[in-house]
């Protein structure tokens, strides 16, 4: 879990206060609201894919060489964790500021076990779980609040954090051919 070391010096960039303040009374307004999302994945050649989210350039997933990649990006589990990482420090963020707390640190190091040997359904298809069984979270929040108030923050963010929940509980799923 080695991560290059980050400076940040005075306080995060701010969030747009007023801003959170209109999407809160928007969910409020409109407690039962569905958003939905979309991602169209193509792949590139061997196991390099271009995920295409909204207008953005496209996001990069690939494997190590140990798992016969070119290692050009993250792979689909490490790309989860990130996007678990950063659901959760959206969170956090977001929480401080409609508390009025001030973040200068916010990291989050992250581990996840997952059995690897059925190699997508082509090696070893003995009964095991698939998938990560395990996730170890640790965040580092340096803010001006005592640390009962920032462990409080982070249970009640893990609470409401849609990535962090998809992770902890099923999920309907549906697979089609075109």
């Amino acid at each position: 879990m080695s991560a290059p070391n980050t400076v940040l010096t005075g306080c995060l960039a701010p969030i747009d206060k007023d801003g959170l303040e209109g999407l809160i009374e928007k969910g409020k307004a409109n407690p039962q609201a569905i958003k939905t999302l979309s991602c169209k994945t193509v792949a590139e050649g061997r196991f390099r894919h271009a995920n295409y989210i909204r207008d953005l350039e496209p996001y990069i997933v690939d494997e190590p060489p140990g798992l016969l990649g070119d290692d050009t990006a993250p792979n689909p589990s490490e790309a989860s964790l990130a996007a678990l990482g950063s659901c959760v420090c959206v969170g956090l963020h977001a929480n401080a500021v409609h508390r009025g707390i001030t973040v200068q640190k916010l990291e989050i190091e992250m581990e996840g076990d997952l059995n690897i040997t059925a190699v997508w359904g082509t090696g070893d298809m003995s009964e095991k779980p698939v998938g990560f069984t395990d996730v170890r979270m640790k965040v580092t929040m340096e803010a001006d609040a005592p640390k009962e108030v920032i462990d409080e923050l982070i249970q009640h963010v893990a609470k409401w954090s849609p990535v962090f929940n998809t992770f902890s509980r099923p999920v309907n799923m549906e697979i089609t051919a075109a």
